[in-house]
C-alpha cells in the first residue's frame, strides 16, 4: 500500500514516550480497517494480491461507513456523530456535503487536514430515519436499541489529548487505535428477520447497516486509468460494474465490483436461522488534477451524488444483480 513520505519515519526502539502524530494514527488505523474489509471481501483480496504480485501499491483513496440518524441509538450518538466524534480528533476536517435523496440519506466527506491528498478520506453517510414510515421507523429502533458504545471514558480522554496536542505518547496511540478499530463493526444484538425484511422493503442500504453496522461499507484504491483497469477485470472474470459512473465535472469516475454475499443470523420466534445477504465491496476511483480558486493544481478530492447513489447500489440484493445483468 502507498504510505505518504511525510508518515514513513516511524517511532523506533519500542520507547513507549514516543510521540505519534494523530496523522500517523489516522493512517494505521485506515490500514488496519482496509485489511480488514480484504479478510470480508474475496474479490477485493484478490485484486489486491494481484497488484502486490505485480510490483504495484495499492493507494487508498477512501473508505466509507453507513450511520443512522436515530436519537434512541443505544449508548452511541445520534447518526453520523457515532464517527465523526474521532474524525476530528485524527485531523479530519468535513470537505462537502452530497445529498442523497434517492436513499434518504446525506452524505459527507471528511478529509485529513494535515496530508489531504494522501490519507484516506472517509464518505460517511447517514440515514434519515424520520423520512421513512411508521412502522420502519418502528423497525430501526428496535434493531439498533441495544447498540453499545466500543470507546470507554479513557479512549474519550485519549481523544480530547490528541485533539489539544495533535500528539499521543506511542503506548496511548496504541490503546486508542485498537478502541478505534472496534468502531468499525455492529454494535446493536443480532437482528430479528422480521424488522430486517421490513426495513429491506423501504431501505436496502438500512437493511445492511441491520446486519453490517457501522463496518466499512467499502474501500477504494485510487488507480491512474479506470477504464484500463475496468476492461482488465472483466477480462479477469469478476464482477466489476460494466458501467463506470463519472461525476458530471468530467473530472472524478469509478467503479466497483459488487458486494460480496455473507452470511449473517437473525432471530426469529422458533429460534435463529441463517441469511445470505450482501455484505462488503471493493471499490476503484480515478480523480483528475485541477485548478482550485487560487490558481494551485490539486488533485479533485470531490464526489458526485449521483455516482454514490449508484454506487450503493452494489450492496443491493437486487440492484447490484441487475446491473451486473446488463453486461450480459
Amino acid at each position: 500500500m502507498h504510505v505518504p513520505a511525510e508518515l514513513c519515519d516511524a517511532p523506533g526502539n519500542g520507547d513507549a514516550t514516543v510521540a505519534v502524530t494523530r496523522a500517523e494514527i489516522a493512517y494505521a488505523m485506515n490500514v488496519l480497517l482496509f485489511r480488514d474489509l480484504l479478510e470480508r471481501v474475496p474479490e477485493g483480496k484478490a485484486y489486491t494480491e494481484d497488484a502486490v504480485a505485480s510490483g504495484r501499491r495499492v493507494f487508498f483513496d477512501h473508505g466509507a461507513v453507513r450511520s443512522v440518524k436515530i436519537a434512541a441509538n443505544g449508548q452511541l450518538p445520534c447518526g453520523e456523530a457515532a464517527i465523526t466524534r474521532f474524525l476530528a480528533p485524527l485531523g479530519y476536517r468535513l470537505n462537502e456535503n452530497y445529498p442523497l435523496p434517492r436513499l434518504k440519506m446525506m452524505g459527507r466527506a471528511y478529509v485529513h487536514a494535515d496530508l489531504p491528498e494522501d490519507i484516506p478520506q472517509f464518505f460517511v453517510s447517514e440515514l434519515e430515519v424520520e423520512r421513512f414510515s411508521p412502522e420502519f421507523q418502528a423497525a430501526v429502533g428496535r434493531v439498533v436499541a441495544s447498540s453499545v458504545d466500543p470507546l470507554d471514558a479513557r479512549d474519550l480522554d485519549l481523544l480530547k489529548e490528541l485533539e489539544a496536542r495533535r500528539s499521543l505518547p506511542l503506548a496511548d496511540a496504541v490503546t486508542l487505535l485498537q478502541s478505534l478499530v472496534r468502531c468499525f463493526a455492529r454494535q446493536h444484538d443480532v437482528p430479528a428477520l422480521d424488522d430486517y425484511e421490513l426495513l429491506l422493503k423501504e431501505s436496502q442500504e438500512m437493511a445492511w447497516i441491520a446486519t453490517e453496522g457501522n463496518a466499512f461499507n467499502h474501500v477504494t484504491d485510487r488507480v491512474p486509468d479506470l477504464h484500463a483497469l475496468s476492461a482488465e477485470q472483466q477480462q479477469l472474470g469478476r464482477s466489476i460494474k460494466p458501467a463506470i459512473e463519472e461525476a458530471a465535472r468530467g473530472t472524478m469516475r469509478q467503479t466497483a465490483y459488487r458486494a460480496a454475499q455473507v452470511e449473517r443470523v437473525f432471530r426469529t420466534p422458533n429460534g435463529c436461522v441463517v441469511r445470505r445477504v450482501p455484505g462488503s465491496f471493493y471499490e476503484f476511483i480515478s480523480r483528475d488534477r485541477v485548478r482550485n480558486a487560487d490558481g494551485e493544481e490539486v488533485l479533485d478530492l470531490g464526489f458526485d451524488s449521483s455516482n454514490a447513489t449508484a454506487i450503493f447500489k452494489m450492496t443491493s440484493a437486487d440492484g447490484a444483480a441487475a446491473t451486473m445483468a446488463k453486461a450480459a
